[in-house]
């Protein structure tokens, strides 16, 4: 078999795959003749058996969760019209929202995939090296995968063996902090045993462990008793910092020198990318990346029916964000008169023609399959970035500023300016939470990241983001007028607001309901979470 088609090899054997719930885990053995005995016996086989990892499992946190919620909830996005944003930016979300039903249903998903490759490998007669680098990867995306849980859902079920939970899907959930542990326990087994180097395009290596350790150390370093204590713990914030360290200095990654390049097809598994779900190119539903249909202006962008973007929108809100010359707002939002060459290429490229009233997605709308042969119907071809240089930069950064109320640090400085200058913007001098949050914000707009870059500044600082979400004016739709030339937004004088029901933000706001269907299966979610009995030993001498 060809090398580039062992990433999506699982998709053709019945390796159990679960598509439903925590607990709704009924199918645990495959009912082909690929069974754990005949399985698991070569290193082909453990390429096999992670592929899915990169791709099916996360399909319906990817569809229209990923950034319904981080980029919707966090208010970066507008779409009134929309049941997969509008519930999040109205923070009007319940057990029952479809989006989020789906999130929770895709994450245990990868746990349980992750649970089952974790079991197979680790009977396997291969050798122990082999064993491990497959082992880190599946533990990898499981710790991913829970630390999206401890951040939406804060006390979740850990689980570590899908037989368990069949048997008796009756079972408590765990704390926060306990989620959190065991999130970094898998990545720091991770770090450890994962690769320098890809062992395949598109795989994880040592340094994607080490970058996302940086976000999730950083995330921890808030998390107490107490969310308006204005502190993080710095031994965290060390972690942080170290973590995004190694990468820097020693990983094989490199920025793109274009940002527009990056949300290119061509350049899928490009120098930035760390860890990006591999979506299959005219591949069938579920190992598609649908994103393109949900934010493409019209069918002349997607020469087919499947463009429903037209209220898609960016924000007034994030809208002020941009600086006059910063390249990414183009990059993002596609406003009046911009040119994309990319897109219509027989028409010798698209230039964007409405009204300058609003602004719509560009990020993740890549054109037509007369434009680019990976491209299909609700298929883009693109790859979705889980994590890539950009934010470990930005994590570096942070977790440098810690508890301080600015730093002229000059690794700090160097990792922000790196962005910035790329961008075409000039260089900061010193740097305040304030500089660093708009950095990320514009930097990973669209990504679906701001809402957790929200979430974790209300571990430590809860009003102060209840009052800047409050301050948001999501309750009251602006007239705006956009120019492009200049990234400059203002209020339309001609046109009146308009206002519409939206929820308030308090302290509950942080916490996503669970599933209505799951509380109804497992009641012991509405319980005091349990504390969970770590029986392994954590990976030391990481740093």
């Amino acid at each position: 078999m060809k090398t580039k088609n062992i990433l999506y090899r699982i998709l053709m054997i019945a390796l159990p795959l679960f598509a439903l719930g925590c607990s709704d885990l009924l199918d645990v053995t495959p009912e082909d003749v690929i069974t754990k005995d005949n399985f698991y016996k070569s290193e082909e086989d453990f390429k096999a058996a992670t592929g899915p990892l990169y791709n099916k499992v996360w399909f319906d946190f990817n569809d229209k969760f990923y950034y319904g919620l981080g980029d919707g909830r966090s208010y970066n996005l507008y779409a009134p019209f929309s049941d997969y944003v509008y519930p999040f930016s109205d923070l009007s979300v319940t057990g029952l929202t479809g989006p989020l039903v789906s999130a929770w249903s895709s994450l245990y998903n990868v746990v349980q995939q992750s649970n089952n490759v974790i079991i197979g490998i680790s009977g396997s007669p291969v050798s122990a090296d082999k064993k491990n680098q497959y082992l880190a990867e599946a533990r990898f995306m499981r710790g991913t995968a829970y630390w999206y849980l401890a951040s939406l859902w804060g006390d979740v079920i850990i689980s570590t063996d899908p037989n368990e939970l069949v048997k008796n899907p009756i079972v408590n959930k765990n704390p926060t902090k306990d989620v959190y542990e065991f999130a970094m326990r898998d990545l720091e087994f991770a770090a450890k045993y994962l690769p320098n180097q890809a062992a395949q395009s598109g795989r994880l290596t040592k340094y994607s462990a080490y970058g996302m350790l940086s976000r999730v150390y950083l995330s921890y370093s808030g998390l107490s008793d107490n969310p308006n204590s204005g502190t993080r713990d710095q031994k965290y914030l060390d972690l942080a910092k170290k973590a995004a360290e190694k990468v820097i200095n020693e990983g094989p990654y490199l920025l793109m020198k274009d940002y527009a390049d990056l949300y290119k097809v061509d350049n899928n598994n490009n120098t930035e990318s760390m860890f990006a779900l591999q979506w299959v190119p005219r591949g069938d539903y579920g190992v598609n990346n649908t994103q393109q249909a949900y934010f493409a202006l019209n069918s002349a962008i997607t020469g087919d029916d499947a463009a429903w973007g037209y209220w898609t929108r960016a924000s007034y809100d994030v809208l002020k964000e941009y600086e006059s010359k910063d390249t990414r707002r183009k990059a993002t939002w596609m406003g009046d008169d911009d040119f994309y060459p990319e897109i219509s290429k027989a028409n010798g490229g698209y230039t964007v023609d409405h009204e300058k009233s609003f602004l719509n997605v560009k990020k993740g709308v890549v054109g037509s399959t007369k434009d680019n042969a990976k491209t299909s119907r609700m298929n883009s071809g693109l790859n979705t970035y889980m994590l890539r240089l950009g934010e470990v930069y930005l994590n570096h950064a942070e977790a440098i500023l810690g508890n301080n109320a600015n730093t002229t640090d000059a690794s700090a400085l160097a990792s922000i300016n790196a962005l910035r200058l790329r961008a075409g913007l000039t260089a900061k001098t010193s740097l305040t939470y304030t500089d660093i949050i708009h950095e990320r914000r514009v930097e990973l707009c669209m990504e679906g990241q701001y809402w957790y870059d929200l979430v974790r500044r209300a571990y430590y600082k809860q009003q102060e983001v209840i009052n800047y979400i409050n301050g948001q004016q999501r309750g009251v739709i602006v007239p705006i007028l956009y120019d492009t030339a200049t990234n400059t937004v203002s209020v339309d004088a001609s046109k009146s607001n308009s206002s519409r029901a939206v929820g308030t933000a308090n302290e509950t706001t942080f916490l996503l309901p669970y599933p209505d269907t799951e509380v109804v299966q497992n009641p012991l979610l509405k319980e005091k979470a349990v504390p969970y009995i770590f029986t392994e030993p954590k990976i030391t001498n990481l740093f």
